[in-house]
């Protein structure tokens, strides 16, 4: 046990998203509740927070409190760096442009000293641009954000969409709304393979409701949409698994791997692999 949260200003509760390490082997990650801020719709908002190695234990230290305000609140997923030691990630609520607790943010958190500096790069609207990004980013070899919101868009169904850094400033480029039947759309983080081509999954949606693998091409100036697996086609009990949270990785022979997290033989879950 490497370290227990106490619930407090060290942060509560970490969400799905992984931990990753910068090069001097600092493992950073995130709360989904904790800190020391009040956060404007009830308990504080989140943490995103620092181990330490040290005299064989583990010392942490939290990089910023959310206040559940324009700032943010509720980070799913985990963070990642950029080349300049910054970190990047998304908060699923907070941001202030939809009623209730906010659409959720995109933000940066920067060194500076001894502190961090958070500054949001972007805040949903659901104006068709999607709400409630669950899942973290990615990056592109030219500093291109990629990234999905679970609710919203045109459909309804979740977005995928891009960040492209300009004078200091980040303008959002949607890519493609998902089309929604009443479930959620993607809630884990993209995958991107040599040829520019993104790969993710739907928590619902999908041709039965219950999920599905989906790829986007570049093309044209667009984004073109192929579904690669519709989970649960045979019908309850979803002998193919049901409710793809996570994401898919690629093999060196283009094939895909991921989970469902229930349904299949034992009801369950399974572990899949889809074959170009």
């Amino acid at each position: 046990m490497l370290y227990r949260f106490t619930g407090s200003s060290d942060g509560a509760t970490p969400g799905s998203g992984n931990v990753v390490f910068d090069q001097a082997g600092n493992l950073y990650g995130t709360t989904t509740s904790g800190g020391v801020q009040n956060c404007e719709f009830g308990s504080p908002c989140g943490v995103v927070y620092e181990l330490t190695p040290s005299n064989g234990g583990w010392t942490e230290s939290g990089l910023y409190s959310f206040q559940g305000g324009s700032d943010g609140d509720t980070p799913e997923a985990g963070v990642i760096f950029d080349q300049a030691g910054n970190l990047y990630d998304t908060t699923a609520y907070g941001g202030l442009a939809c009623p209730g607790n906010g659409c959720g943010t995109v933000f940066r958190l920067a060194p500076s000293g001894p502190d961090w500096t958070e500054k949001v790069l972007y805040t949903f609207r659901d104006g068709g641009d999607g709400a409630n990004p669950e899942g973290g980013l990615i990056f592109d070899q030219s500093g291109n954000l990629y990234g999905t919101a679970a609710n919203g868009g045109a459909s309804d169904g979740g977005t995928v969409f891009e960040l492209t850094p300009s004078s200091g400033n980040w303008t959002l480029a949607l890519l493609y709304s998902l089309v929604g039947i009443g479930n959620p759309g993607p809630f884990g983080n993209l995958t991107m393979d040599a040829a520019g081509n993104l790969y993710g999954t739907t928590a619902g949606d999908g041709a039965y409701g219950y999920g599905s693998v989906f790829k986007l091409t570049p093309s044209n100036g667009g984004w073109t949409y192929t579904s690669l697996h519709d989970f649960c086609s045979s019908g309850i009990p979803c002998s193919d698994g049901a409710y793809p949270y996570g994401n898919v990785i690629l093999d060196e022979n283009g094939n895909l791997f991921g989970t469902a997290s229930c349904s299949g033989p034992q009801g369950y879950g399974v572990v899949f692999e889809i074959t170009p």
